[in-house]
């Protein structure tokens, strides 16, 4: 396999390797959310949330869109859906 492709295999897994990240990509599959909306929904802090956005972009993951005065996050590919059924479903 590319080792490029291998690496980011390894990010992915591992940004979905956390309960609180797998949980923010479950809420951005349903609807876009500026951190401040997944704060209200988290016991994590605010600069907590946007470290695990870092993580989850950086996997490419989800991607920023600036909507006025706020940034909203969206899932990067329709695919993570699939992803997010499969995990819940092998639980």
């Amino acid at each position: 396999m590319n080792k490029i492709k291998e690496n980011k295999r390894i990010r992915i897994i591992k940004a979905l390797a956390h309960e609180e990240r797998f949980r923010i990509l479950e809420l951005i599959s349903k609807n876009p959310m500026c951190v401040c909306e997944l704060n209200e929904m988290s016991e994590y802090s605010q600069s907590n949330i946007s470290q695990h956005l870092k993580i989850l972009r950086d996997a490419d993951l989800i991607y920023p869109e600036k909507d006025g005065n706020k940034v909203n996050y969206y899932l990067a590919d329709k695919k993570i859906i699939d992803l997010i059924k499969t995990i819940n479903n092998l639980v």
